[in-house]
């Protein structure tokens, strides 16, 4: 196989996926497309969403049609120089579903562990080389409310390339306890997550944090500066007062299909985004022992009253850490003007994208995070 010729394959987008049905292409034949850009759109089980394409040059030929479902990995498409003929195109594809077919079934993915940290539980899932913590700080994923580990499932496994990445669930979410034992504040969220990193022995790290996430991710970087690398907020709490209130009152109340669709649709540039699945997988969730009383706990915690109780934007001058942040600008949920706060060179506004921006715009906000870690060190 020449290095003129590139396949573009089914992605795999969080751990369940299997296989993608392939709803159009957003790309004429014989287009000249850039990495990054949206070529197709893709459907499974859990979301529908559109595919950067990993690569630059001609789409030459499209292997997949409209309407098929494939398995992940499965050849879509192939990108080759013009120099190259259609019989080695031919070639190339053969060789391609030739080396599908020998392949068979895809290696089990990892599964989540559960942690005793404190005085709870919390579940963990790791991705990643088996590199020493000393040589590459972990980045560790902190999802935000209502959300959990899976909100991820399109970022971390790209990012786990030349380190450990750890996503965790917050108390009261996922896997995790869901007895909140503290005032729910984001300090107090800031310390369970603390106690987790300790449980798994993590000395150092590289903070991701979402939502209610970055507003924690941003509290143990004040906390205990030297043990962050790096702090990368995705459309965070934390940076203004202002948040959409009857959001949050929406997602606890709802609890029933036709309530809860349309709260789900908040998070989106794109409303077409929440699956029927996602929208089921919520609900389950929500009917969890415990989980209502905690969803209230820590809503009145960090946003009683409809106003964020903890806004950080004032002491970001005195932390030593460097922080970026990545926002989507049509964000429902918190201002995008938030992100303001933040010098240009450290402020990534991406149109297009709502609350769920790392979900939406995956490629871009993943090669953003992994740049700044690099950039970071450690």
């Amino acid at each position: 196989m020449t290095d003129a010729i590139k396949p573009i394959g089914m992605p795999k987008w969080g751990l369940a996926m299997t296989e993608g049905k392939v709803n159009a292409w957003l790309v004429p034949d014989d287009a000249s497309i850039k990495q990054g850009e949206e070529i197709l759109e893709i459907e499974t089980s859990k979301i529908t969403n559109v595919f950067e394409s990993p690569v630059t040059g001609t789409l030459r030929r499209k292997v997949a049609g409209e309407g098929d479902t494939l398995p992940v990995g499965a050849l879509l498409g192939v990108v080759a120089d013009d120099s190259v003929s259609d019989a080695e195109i031919d070639a190339f594809v053969a060789q391609y579903k030739q080396h599908e077919a020998e392949m068979g079934s895809e290696a089990a993915p990892p599964e989540p562990i559960m942690v005793n940290a404190g005085s709870w539980t919390v579940r963990v899932l790791r991705m990643g080389p088996d590199v020493p913590h000393e040589t590459a700080a972990p980045i560790v994923l902190i999802h935000g409310f209502g959300g959990d580990l899976l909100s991820w499932q399109m970022n971390q496994p790209d990012i786990a390339t030349d380190r450990a990445v750890y996503a965790i669930d917050l108390p009261g979410h996922g896997g995790s306890s869901k007895a909140i034992d503290g005032d729910g504040s984001v300090a107090w969220l800031a310390g369970t997550v603390r106690e987790a990193l300790n449980a798994l022995e993590i000395h150092r790290v590289h903070l991701v944090g979402h939502s209610l996430g970055g507003a924690v991710a941003l509290q143990m970087a004040l906390d205990e500066p030297a043990r962050v690398a790096s702090v990368t907020l995705v459309c965070p709490a934390g940076l203004g007062a202002e948040i959409n209130g009857g959001y949050l009152d929406g997602f606890i109340r709802a609890d029933k299909r036709k309530d809860m669709k349309p709260t789900l649709e908040a998070l989106f540039h794109e409303p077409s985004f929440v699956s029927r699945d996602m929208v089921e997988d919520v609900l389950k969730y929500k009917r969890l022992d415990g989980v209502l009383a905690a969803l209230r706990k820590l809503a009145d915690g960090a946003f009683k009253g409809g106003k964020q109780h903890t806004v950080l934007a004032g002491r970001l001058e005195d932390l030593s850490v460097p922080v970026q942040v990545v926002w989507g600008e049509t964000d429902k949920i918190v201002p995008a003007s938030h992100a303001f706060v933040l010098p240009p060179a450290r402020r990534h506004v991406l149109p297009a994208a709502g609350q769920m921006v790392h979900m939406e715009r995956p490629a871009e906000v993943n090669r953003l995070i992994a740049e700044f870690v690099d950039y970071a060190g450690g």
